[in-house]
């Protein structure tokens, strides 16, 4: 009955092990994983047997003598299974008679990466943890001074922890401390005599060091992998795509399109050596936008100077209609560096007009959660606040509010997402 139980346990065993790895091999088909998820690990060690000996027998503390290997497969990069068998060979202490038993136990186990769960990857890559619990069947032989002739089979369950140090993309050291618990142990550990107890009658500690080998394509296994590498690369596919938009010159006269507030001309809008807007009458407006706002709001003004009446109600309209914005990076709140001529924009103009008040509203594009987003437009709006006081603007003159997400733009376009993370002013005089 118990070399039933054996066989049809260990079956069961590599039967789900095999479905689950079926079903996540044609997840991976469908979807790129970016990690090996195979491994062999082979550990060598000590052991000690609590219970069940016969009296006066008894082992060395610890006590030399035990292998294990295991096939583990992580289905991602917290959550694995593996196939774990060992061999403990029992031999008798300096106090005790002489004896030899043997034990074999294969087992089927799920694994947890705890340094994942606790946050190791944002303070290392070479440090990790391991947990594993499961269950198996458990052989038992005795050799001396007693020649068993049955085997004696019982089940086996474990818990253990597992710290490991990363060597390289295909091999990590471990360590791993495991507690067994046999179920129907007919025999004492030596062998000599039988076991009465029932329930957890067997106990087990297994203490090794071994060597983890990694087995795949990829440049880092589930061990080690850091799921905020994705989130990295889309930041920096956004970035990229940004300075291919920010770098365009669509009527090629070598002013960058974000600069260039003519794109149908070969003129655009003449910038210094640093890439700013030319303004020889310091008026607050860049002088080649001058002639093309004076048409739209009817004022009177010249390159050279306009009347304070004018320029003052022209500055005010640019502003509030949107025409100076402050824009941001992906996931940042630090303005890009050609918005900062935005910011000058609005000092200029608080410190002609010092009656006026502005209100700050930040923005966010599309992509993340609501919440994330509503907290990032607002501190976006802060941090065009805190640079408009650094500059000597009155704090009280100032106020911030952060509207989330702006749903104008197309979601999947990368350019229009940029036009949308910004912050927008609202004066009154």
């Amino acid at each position: 009955m118990k070399k039933l139980l054996f066989s049809i346990f260990l079956l069961s065993g590599i039967t789900v092990f095999a479905q689950d790895s079926s079903m996540e091999d044609a997840k991976a088909d469908r979807e790129t994983i970016p990690y090996d998820q195979w491994s062999i690990d082979l550990g060598v060690g000590v052991h000690k047997p609590g219970r069940p000996l016969a009296s006066g027998y008894s082992t060395n503390t610890p006590d030399f003598g035990q292998i294990d290997l295991g096939v583990r497969y992580m289905i991602n990069d917290k959550f694995g299974l593996s196939l774990e068998g060992g061999y403990n060979r029992f031999t008798e202490g300096d106090d005790s008679p002489e004896f030899e038993s043997s034990l074999y136990r294969v087992s089927l186990e799920g694994v947890v990466n705890l340094g994942n769960f606790l946050g190791f990857r944002d303070w290392t890559n070479r440090f990790g943890l391991l947990a594993h619990g499961g269950g198996g069947v458990t052989a038992m032989t005795a050799n001396e001074p007693v020649d068993l002739d049955n085997t004696d089979y019982m089940l086996n369950f474990t818990v253990g922890v597992t710290p490991q140090l990363r060597l390289s993309n295909s091999i990590a050291l471990f360590g791993d401390l495991s507690i067994f618990g046999h179920v129907r142990q007919d025999r004492t550990f030596d062998g000599t005599a039988p076991q009465v107890l029932r329930g957890f009658d067997g106990f087990l500690v297994n203490a090794s060091v071994g060597v983890s080998f990694y087995l795949g394509k990829e440049d880092v296994h589930a061990d080690w992998y850091d799921g905020s590498l994705s989130t990295q690369l889309d930041a920096i596919e956004e970035r990229v795509a940004t300075l291919e938009v920010n770098n365009a010159d669509d009527d090629q006269d070598g002013v960058p399109n974000y600069l260039d507030r003519d794109n149908t001309t070969e003129s655009g809008v003449r910038v210094d050596s640093k890439g700013r807007a030319l303004d020889l009458n310091k008026n607050g407006i860049p002088d080649d936008m001058e002639s093309a706002l004076d048409a739209r709001y009817a004022k009177q003004s010249t390159v050279n100077g306009m009347s304070g009446a004018d320029s003052g109600d022209l500055l005010e309209a640019m502003i509030n209609k949107g025409y100076v914005n402050v824009y941001f990076e992906f996931n940042s709140t630090k303005p890009t560096s050609y918005s900062l001529s935005s910011i000058n924009f609005l000092t200029t103009y608080m410190n002609d007009n010092p009656n006026a008040t502005a209100t700050l509203t930040g923005y966010a594009d599309e992509l993340g959660s609501d919440a994330y987003n509503q907290q990032l437009s607002e501190r976006r709006a802060q941090m065009v606040k805190d640079i408009l006081v650094a500059t000597g603007i009155d704090a009280s003159r100032l106020s911030v509010v952060g509207d989330g997400e702006d749903a104008s733009v197309e979601k999947s376009s990368a350019p229009a997402r940029q036009l949308v993370r910004r912050v927008k002013f609202q004066v009154n005089n």
